[in-house]
C-alpha cells in the first residue's frame, strides 16, 4: 500500500474529491468504450468488403470490356468493308448494264470482278457472323458485371450512410459523457488529476478503482487483512495506491 495524506484514528468517511476522481474514471472508461465502438463499427468491415467487390468487378469489367471493344471494332471494320465491296459491285454493275461498254472481253472482265466481289462480300459477312456470335456472350457478361457492380456500389453507399448515422449517435453520446467528465474533473485538484492521467496512460486506461471490502475492483486482487486495516485508519483525503497494480483505491 502507498498512501499520501494524514493518518486518522477513526474509520474514514469517503472523500468527495476521490469520489469525483472515480467519476472521472467512470466517464473516461465510458469514453474509451464509445471511441472503440465508433472505430469498430461492424459496418466498417462490411464497407471494406463492398468496396473490394466494386474494385474486383471493375477489374473484370476492364478485361471483358476490352474484349468487347475489340470485337465491336472488328465488327465495324467488317461492316465498312462489306459496304465498300457492295458499293464497288454496284458501281461495276451499273456500268455493265449502262451500254457504255460493248467489248465482250471487257464485259467479261467486269462480270468476273462482280463475281469476285460477291465472293468477298460473302466471306466478309461470314466473318461478321462469327464476330457477332462471339460478341453475344461477351456483351451478356458485361451486362452481368455492370449489374453486380451497381449492386455493390449501392450496398457500399448504404453502409456509408449507416456508418455516418452510427457515428453521429456515438458522437452525441461522447459529447454528453465529456460534459459529465468535465464537471467531475472540476472537483479534482490539478495535481491529483495530473497524477491520474499519468497512471491512466501506463495502466491501460484504468487508474482509479473502488476498494470494495478487501478487493481492488481494478485488478480484482484481494488485499491482505492487515493492509486493509491500515487503509481504514487513514484520513479520508489520503490517496491510497494499491501496491500490486498501482491504481488509486477509492474507499
Amino acid at each position: 500500500m502507498v498512501a499520501e495524506g494524514k493518518a486518522a484514528g477513526t474509520t474514514p468517511v469517503g472523500d468527495p474529491v476521490q469520489e469525483a476522481l472515480l467519476r472521472v474514471q467512470e466517464h473516461d472508461t465510458q469514453l474509451d468504450q464509445l471511441r472503440h465502438r465508433r472505430a469498430a463499427l461492424p459496418e466498417r468491415s462490411l464497407l471494406t468488403g463492398a468496396q473490394a467487390r466494386v474494385a474486383a468487378i471493375t477489374g473484370e469489367l476492364d478485361t471483358v470490356g476490352s474484349r468487347k471493344g475489340d470485337l465491336d471494332r472488328s465488327q465495324r471494320r467488317l461492316e465498312d468493308e462489306v459496304a465498300g465491296v457492295e458499293a464497288r459491285a454496284g458501281e461495276i454493275d451499273r456500268k455493265l448494264y449502262s451500254g457504255t461498254v460493248s467489248a465482250p472481253r471487257e464485259l467479261q472482265v467486269m462480270q468476273d470482278e462482280i463475281a469476285a466481289l460477291k465472293r468477298r462480300q460473302s466471306a466478309l459477312e461470314d466473318q461478321m457472323l462469327e464476330v457477332m456470335e462471339l460478341s453475344e456472350p461477351v456483351a451478356a457478361e458485361v451486362d452481368r458485371l455492370e449489374g453486380e457492380r451497381g449492386a455493390a456500389k449501392e450496398e457500399a453507399e448504404r453502409l456509408r450512410r449507416a456508418i455516418a448515422d452510427a457515428e453521429a449517435a456515438i458522437d452525441a453520446e461522447v459529447a454528453q459523457v465529456s460534459a459529465g467528465r468535465s464537471e467531475a474533473a472540476g472537483a479534482v485538484p490539478a495535481d491529483l488529476l495530473d497524477s491520474y492521467e499519468g497512471l491512466r496512460s501506463r495502466l491501460g486506461g484504468v487508474a482509479v478503482a473502488r476498494l470494495e471490502g478487501n478487493r481492488c475492483l481494478g485488478c480484482h486482487l484481494t488485499l491482505p487483512a492487515t493492509e486493509v486495516d491500515q487503509i481504514r485508519r487513514l484520513a479520508p483525503d489520503a490517496v491510497v495506491r494499491h501496491e500490486e497494480c498501482g491504481r488509486i483505491l477509492v474507499r
